[in-house]
């Protein structure tokens, strides 16, 4: 329990955040929230928000003032990342440069990295993408096979990502790739920071059913890096990684606070005068309320993340359904409702299909035996792939 200073001190800041993006709603500048995905569209609009955050002191609020942030605690990050959801903001100008980035050279980044990438990032200058999921390694990411051999004193990569968000906006990335060939599995591949104008970087900008490109694929074609592009201990990069997206699970109470507000919305889109929507607004008002329960109930709690995640993915397509429902032929056409509508069976996917999580489900909360796993046959059909 917090002590009464300490619970004061937070209120105040409390109604400083809210007076602050009052002010920045009213002014235009502040940016409407999108979720860890940024969509292309928002990224001048972004970065100007970022800046502004900065100036005024509301970036980095945990981070070591030596690095741009404010020193102050993680209780004062989540009461910004609360009262953003409220207002239906944006909290920064990208999930992965300030949570993703950021939080693996904090942790792990010597001394230089941190100098030369932390203020920079927090003050909008440095835009990043994640360089994770492949096209044979998206949910099984350990068994990427993207390669980062010595070369010159640095490191020669040779690889394909996909799913790369923002990619054709980003001028930095953070790189998992393979350092070990012969070690299979999450051992063998460490972790780096990668200059998105480095000679050999292909990225090539994937469209969607909504007409959107906010994801891409990208080429890596004998990438020379230098050697102080590493990020952590050489084959350790799984460590790295896991460290920091274990951050991107760990907001239960901000994903309650913008899912109530979704409901909300969504109650108000449904003619009362109509039986069946009536029952199928009640069924998805009750099982968001219990969604609303379980993330407040995770946050913080690893362990629940699959359960959150699947019941996130699952209630995403239903009230997206719903909310195209209710406005009528219009809406399949053109409307506030289609958007969502093709955006919602990609929530099945990013971030772990949802079969990956009911395998983590049954196996991990509830105790179940293990699902098969092919046997690890040496060779090169097989080669890096985990037993």
């Amino acid at each position: 329990m917090q002590p009464n200073g300490a619970i004061g001190e937070l209120e105040a800041f409390r109604e400083r955040v809210r007076h602050f993006l009052s002010r920045s709603i009213d002014s235009g500048i502040a940016c409407p929230a999108f979720g860890t995905i940024m969509p292309p569209a928002f990224g001048d609009r972004a970065r100007a928000w970022q800046a502004h955050c900065f100036e005024h002191g509301f970036a980095g609020l945990h981070w070591p003032r030596q690095y741009g942030g404010q020193g102050l605690s993680r209780d004062h990050t989540n009461v910004w990342g609360e009262e953003c959801a409220r207002h239906d903001v944006a909290p920064y100008m990208n999930f992965q440069g300030i949570i993703l980035a950021a939080g693996a050279i904090l942790r792990f980044g010597t001394e230089d990295h941190k100098q030369r990438y932390l203020r920079p990032t927090l003050s909008g200058e440095i835009l990043w993408c994640q360089l994770f999921s492949e096209p044979d390694a998206g949910s099984d990411l350990a068994s990427l096979q993207t390669r980062a051999e010595p070369h010159s004193g640095g490191w020669r990569v040779t690889g394909q990502k996909v799913w790369t968000s923002t990619a054709q906006l980003a001028q930095q990335a953070i790189l998992l790739a393979r350092t070990d060939p012969d070690t299979p599995g999450s051992r063998g591949i460490s972790f780096f920071c990668v200059d998105m104008d480095t000679p050999g970087i292909e990225v090539r900008p994937l469209v969607q059913m909504t007409g959107d490109s906010e994801f891409c694929e990208v080429f890596l074609d004998d990438v020379q890096l230098p050697p102080d592009s590493l990020i952590g201990p050489l084959h350790g990069g799984w460590k790295v990684a896991m460290s920091v997206l274990a951050d991107e699970r760990s907001a239960g109470r901000v994903g309650a606070i913008n899912l109530e507000r979704r409901l909300a919305v969504l109650a108000g889109g449904v003619p009362g005068d109509d039986p069946v929507l009536t029952d199928r607004l009640m069924r998805a008002l009750t099982e968001g309320g219990a969604l609303v329960q379980m993330m407040i109930r995770s946050d913080g709690d690893l362990s629940l993340g699959p359960l959150t995640k699947l019941a996130a993915s699952d209630f995403g397509a239903v009230a997206a359904e719903l909310g195209l429902d209710a406005r009528g032929p219009d809406a399949m056409i053109n409307g506030e409702a289609t958007e969502p509508f093709l955006y919602a069976p990609g929530m099945k996917l990013g971030g772990g299909t949802s079969e990956i999580q009911r395998n983590l489900i049954g196996e991990r909360l509830l105790g179940l035996p293990r699902e098969p796993r092919p046997r690890f046959l040496p060779g090169p059909p097989n080669k890096g792939r985990a037993p």
